[in-house]
């Protein structure tokens, strides 16, 4: 009888439970780009999770051309595959004026004061916050000061181009491996064309006038283009066309680059040992100039957005906060030391002693980032806003054309003259189809 009771109770819980309705985790998909840092949010968000049961993280992470693509065909379509995308300033303000964003909500706990004044500016419309900077930065110079010392050289804050094209050519050892400067050479409006802005903007350049007109065939961008052909062509490592961020980080950190202009964040990563032979060589100083030095380092941020077709918003806003968060960089510095802390975003990094300690690149980024001046960021007039981009729409399509050019001129396919010929020709028939002119 006892027997066949406990039977019939064991029956009626079992049937309980297939009763009951079956929990599921709401599943967020995130687009990034496969930088360091963001590599190192993947590993670390399993604590989000376990924060979150209720949350479960898909993760699609994309080089730097593809994820511009994917992310912007999607919101433009809004086809809804992504929950979080990983955007920066050229597409925050545009993207959240379309309504393609939603607006991120804040708490008292995540302090949204604390953020730099150059990144909440850069990522709000309207002073409203559209996406959150989950690092920022700027363009300075790193070079191997072993390699400089020995040639009895030096590389001073706003040297002249000239200076830094001496200072390559002086340390510039093919020979043994070492190559007197490393510079992008990937097509791409934030890859190449990025860095060849910066470098045009210091030698007088501007991509429109006061009438929306192209100017890239102008003197000054044929100088500025000429200056950096040249420079690579010379001292550069073979095969500079097909270089970006990722190539040439590991080209330095194998010791094979003796300078380096490109994206503050770089720092982090060639100054720590676990990932650089020459992490005890390097120095740091502030970008080169020409004739000024308007929009010589450019200005940028890497950001978490909530696309406004996403079904999950609440969950993806969550995420975003807690990723950009004082907490999740204080977990970065528990689990991998504050001198390797996602930067560029808050002043309370900078303020932290431990961080001052850590990190040799400190100062030499956060005087970088404070620098550049979106707003007057050339020497003549332009109705733009941006140091390495325009911020209208038709900027994606113009840097892409011009950034493919420049990566033919430095190939050796077509002169530099034709390049910005077939650049300004192609800005220009953008620009007439948008309506800026007839």
């Amino acid at each position: 009888m006892l027997s066949k009771r406990k039977t019939l109770t064991a029956l009626a819980t079992w049937c309980t439970a297939l009763s009951l309705p079956t929990f599921a985790a709401t599943e967020l998909t995130i687009a990034t780009v496969n930088n360091g840092h963001m590599i190192e949010m993947q590993k670390l968000s399993e604590e989000f999770e376990k924060q979150n049961p209720d949350i479960k993280l898909n993760w699609v992470t994309l080089e730097e051309g593809v994820l511009r693509q994917r992310v912007t065909t999607d919101i433009a379509t809004k086809g809804g595959q992504f929950d979080v995308m990983t955007i920066g300033m050229y597409e925050t303000p545009i993207w959240g004026e379309k309504g393609w964003l939603k607006e991120v909500e804040t708490d008292e706990a995540y302090d949204v004061d604390d953020l730099l004044p150059a990144m909440r500016a850069g990522l709000s419309y309207d002073d409203k916050l559209y996406a959150v900077p989950f690092y920022g930065e700027s363009s300075m110079v790193m070079y191997r000061k072993d390699l400089v010392d020995k040639a009895g050289m030096t590389v001073p804050d706003r040297a002249t181009w000239g200076h830094i094209r001496d200072v390559a050519a002086a340390i510039h050892d093919p020979d043994n491996g070492v190559y007197g400067i490393c510079l992008r050479g990937k097509p791409g409006w934030g890859d190449n064309a990025a860095y060849i802005t910066t470098m045009a903007n210091s030698f007088g350049a501007r991509w429109f006038d006061e009438d929306w007109k192209p100017q890239l065939n102008t003197p000054e961008w044929q100088h500025a283009v000429s200056f950096y052909v040249d420079l690579l062509k010379n001292y550069g490592p073979p095969g500079s066309s097909s270089n970006s961020f990722n190539e040439i980080l590991a080209l330095f950190n194998e010791g094979k680059c003796g300078m380096w202009i490109d994206a503050t964040i770089a720092a982090s990563f060639i100054s720590d040992p676990n990932q650089s032979k020459v992490a005890d060589k390097v120095a740091f100083a502030q970008a080169p100039v020409a004739v000024t030095d308007r929009g010589a380092n450019w200005l940028w941020a890497w950001a978490l957005a909530v696309p406004a077709a996403t079904k999950n918003a609440e969950e993806a806003q969550k995420f975003i906060t807690w990723a950009t968060s004082k907490d999740y960089i204080n977990l970065v510095a528990k689990e991998n030391g504050w001198a390797n802390v996602p930067t560029g975003t808050r002043q309370s990094t900078y303020d932290n002693p431990n961080f001052q300690e850590a990190a040799v690149f400190a100062e030499a980024e956060l005087a970088a980032i404070n620098s550049a001046d979106p707003a007057n960021s050339t020497l003549k007039p332009t109705p733009y806003v941006g140091v390495q981009f325009a911020a209208i729409p038709e900027f994606q399509a113009i840097g892409i054309a011009a950034g493919q050019q420049f990566t033919s001129a430095l190939a050796g396919k077509v002169s530099v003259e034709d390049a910005l010929k077939n650049a300004n020709k192609s800005a220009d028939r953008e620009m007439r189809k948008s309506g800026y002119y007839k």
